[in-house]
């Protein structure tokens, strides 16, 4: 695709994606949308997804191996450099108790929902594992990392992130609800592991603890990290895993390493030394924020909503299972080892 030929219309092609995500960040500063935690890369995606279905027909077929590339090679680089927001002695703040809490939460989760998903409701793996990831990890994120480790299809992507934006949005609505009411007995210190251990998206963890108190806010998104840290080893799991129950034909025995997870652990590792000046660190973070906003909105522009009916319901059922999960799995869990 960077062919001399091909070069200048698969740079428009990512040029042309990269409009489309600046435009999704201008959205997302909307105050209506900052209240609803409403990331960037879920407007991405809609973004996406609206123009494949209404004006894609405009845009020069040349250009699609840049969408394409967006979609996958950008996505990468950008899984990488999340490292930016994790630091090693953040995780270490919380201790074993949430360590513990987030390991259970995602190990947990990840097995429930590929048990329901693919033997219960007949799911196919790829949408099964989607939806799980984005439920157990870091939403958006994590469907974003887990989507080349197990080659899934756009609109297996696009279905998976959707529950992400329906049920991480009614869990920042909830919580403070049944904090109000009192309905879960913790105290402030258990209130922000409970939340940061069993919400979706990190913007979604910081709407829902910001209503309820400073502390429970800083320890949500310290345990929220320490899940986002857990995607490494998920997704190395995964992709050996993968290979031995769906091995691509020729390359049976191969395992696929995702280096990507690799490289993200590495830059935490050199974030948590603290070389860098925390304004350039902050640079780095919007950077990230952009370029994972670019990759979802490539993959909005690669589903059509023929192809996203094929998903059906079933995605959101198991959702709306696991997010059951989340909140009483999570409180009692929460309840067996919180002294």
């Amino acid at each position: 695709m960077f062919s001399k030929p091909r070069r200048a219309d698969t740079i428009n092609g990512i040029l042309f994606v990269a409009l489309f995500a600046l435009a999704a960040m201008q959205i997302s500063q909307w105050q209506w949308l900052q209240q609803l935690a409403i990331s960037p890369l879920i407007i991405g995606i809609i973004l996406g997804v609206f123009y494949a279905n209404t004006l894609h027909h405009r845009m020069p077929e040349a250009w699609l191996p840049g969408i394409s590339f967006t979609a996958r090679k950008v996505l990468r680089l950008a899984v990488m450099l999340y490292g930016f927001y994790i630091t090693l002695q953040e995780v270490i703040m919380v201790g074993w108790f949430g360590f513990a809490m987030a390991s259970f939460i995602v190990i947990s989760t990840l097995s429930i929902a590929y048990g329901i998903g693919v033997y219960l409701l007949k799911m196919d793996k790829h949408t099964t594992m989607l939806v799980g990831a984005g439920s157990a990890i870091c939403g958006a994120a994590a469907i974003l990392a887990f989507e080349p480790v197990i080659k899934a299809k756009g609109h297996q992507t696009s279905g998976a992130v959707a529950t992400v934006i329906v049920f991480g949005t009614l869990a920042m609505f909830l919580y403070p609800l049944i904090y109000q009411r009192g309905i879960f007995h913790l105290d402030a210190h258990g209130w922000g592991i409970f939340i940061g251990a069993t919400v979706h998206e990190v913007a979604q963890v910081v709407g829902a603890a910001s209503d309820i108190g400073q502390t429970v806010s800083n320890d949500a998104v310290i345990v929220k990290m320490t899940r986002v840290m857990l995607l490494v080893p998920a997704l190395l799991f995964m992709g050996w895993w993968w290979q031995k129950s769906e091995p691509i034909q020729g390359e049976k025995g191969k395992l696929t390493i995702p280096w990507f997870a690799l490289g993200f652990l590495a830059v935490v590792g050199f974030n948590s030394l603290h070389l860098l000046p925390l304004s350039w660190v902050m640079l780095l973070q919007q950077l990230d924020q952009f370029l994972l906003t670019m990759a979802m909105t490539a993959l909005g522009m690669e589903t059509n909503f023929g192809k996203l009916k094929g998903v059906g319901i079933k995605p959101f059922i198991l959702a709306s299972i696991l997010f059951v999960w989340l909140i009483f799995g999570g409180y009692g869990m929460l309840s067996m080892l919180h002294i």
